[in-house]
């Protein structure tokens, strides 16, 4: 008899395109079916077959705190009572916007949207607008969301054209989009050198996590800086994954490098559909309805979403969070690392923050290339061998991984040990 997880999944399919409603979450990547989940508790997930997991995808990023962390949902039951939604200006939005204000001290004015998609559309939008220029720079590897101008694959060399990497995005839509290796200094050169004056905006992830979790190497970010101020370029962080997950400041924070336009998401709403891009006065004021680049949305800044980011935000506020946070992801990426090195398998990993990687190779890789040399034959098997112990991780060898605050030592190592039984057959 099919499991209730195969029947679920055989329905899908019949009325939501691939059974899912997000692709990477078909488990394409790793072969097998998706998993469907009933609920969630602090470091662990329940299937719909009643098994239990220990999570590190945690929503893909947005769960710091856990599943089902009790002031987030007290803090979203108190909300729901008064009302799900008004389309109109609330107390809260304001509350939440200052406290992003505080905790990021590039962003001096922020607006609220819905999705990590909508942010990079908007802030691209905007640095056009403020810039009236039209070419935009972003690098292989780096996801900016499904926005038909940063759909675009690199082709050969250092200097690229995008290409679509979607149908239905026409060729014409991002012949201004430049295509460039993340960490390549050279190639950022040379396109400002060849495009400078044309060039409204680079958006970078400061630590990619979208082909997997790759660092920015020394000098990277502070020569994107100098660069887009020599020519009058916004500097857009992509801190949809990275933003209050590697630190309070953020990546930027982090690397102590300020951009112009810095988008947000994630661990902002707690769990909830939040978003938001925000940054100098100068150019947030381009923002209708006190500017010409127009941007709009009807649940943007919904206050059962505000009150979750919220409740988040206060929580991580607290003294030492982001040290034990980080301390527990090191273990957990030490312990796994070990395993593999005693039996003897490629196998290198880092972690910044509470975000994690997991590489089939010898050394940690720092740009798209390197990635794709990764053994993705033997993440499939450790996925799924993983898995049948009780341990999820993302379901592709390209996404980086994620620790919450309620990861304990017993997790931790449970997965360690489970980690090590598996090499141990390999």
């Amino acid at each position: 008899m099919a499991s209730r997880n195969q029947q679920l999944f055989e329905l899908s399919q019949k009325f939501i395109p691939g059974g899912v409603n997000s692709p990477v979450r078909a488990f394409k990547s790793v072969g097998g079916n998706p998993i469907f989940f009933q609920r969630g508790q602090g470091a662990h997930v329940w299937d719909v077959d009643g098994k239990s997991y220990i999570d590190y995808v945690g929503s893909w990023g947005p769960l710091i705190l856990g599943h089902a962390h009790p002031e987030v949902v007290k803090a979203v039951q108190n909300t729901a009572q008064n009302g799900l939604t008004f389309g109109a200006p609330t107390e809260t939005e304001l509350e939440i916007a200052e406290l992003i204000c505080e905790l990021l001290p590039s962003i001096e004015q922020v607006r609220l949207v819905s999705s990590g998609t909508e942010a990079g559309m908007s802030a691209i939008r905007l640095a056009r607008g403020y810039t009236g220029r039209s070419f935009i720079i972003k690098f292989e590897g780096c996801y900016h969301g499904h926005d038909d101008a940063l759909l675009v694959k690199a082709g050969s060399g250092a200097l690229t054209f995008g290409n679509p990497s979607s149908a239905g995005v026409p060729e014409e839509t991002v012949e201004h989009t430049i295509v460039l290796d993340y960490n390549d200094l050279a190639g950022l050169e040379e396109a400002f050198k060849k495009y400078g004056n044309d060039i409204a905006a680079v958006i970078v992830e400061p630590v990619a996590g979208n082909m997997n979790l790759v660092a920015p190497t020394e000098g990277f970010l502070s020569s994107l800086r100098d660069l887009c101020t020599q020519h009058g370029s916004v500097l857009v962080f992509d801190e949809v994954m990275t933003g209050f997950r590697v630190g309070l400041g953020c990546a930027q924070g982090l690397y102590q490098i300020k951009p112009d336009l810095t988008t947000l998401g994630k661990v902002i709403g707690g769990g909830m559909p939040m978003a938001a891009f925000g940054g100098r006065r100068d150019i947030m004021q381009c923002l209708a309805p006190i500017g010409p680049v127009y941007q709009a949305g009807t649940l943007s800044g919904n206050p059962v979403a505000v009150a979750a980011g919220l409740a988040t935000l206060k929580q991580i506020k607290e003294p030492g969070f982001y040290e034990q946070l980080g301390e527990k992801t090191q273990q957990l990426i030490n312990g796994v690392t070990v395993a593999a090195e005693k039996n003897g398998i490629n196998f290198s990993a880092q972690s910044i923050g509470g975000m994690f990687g997991f590489y089939f190779r010898k050394e940690i890789p720092v740009s798209f290339s390197e990635v794709m040399e990764c053994d993705k034959d033997s993440f499939n098997k450790f996925f799924h061998a993983m898995l049948h112990e009780g341990i999820y991780f993302a379901p592709s060898a390209f996404e980086a991984g994620f620790v919450s605050s309620v990861h304990g030592d017993t997790e931790i190592n449970q997965t360690i040990s489970a980690a090590e039984k598996i090499f141990s057959t390999w």
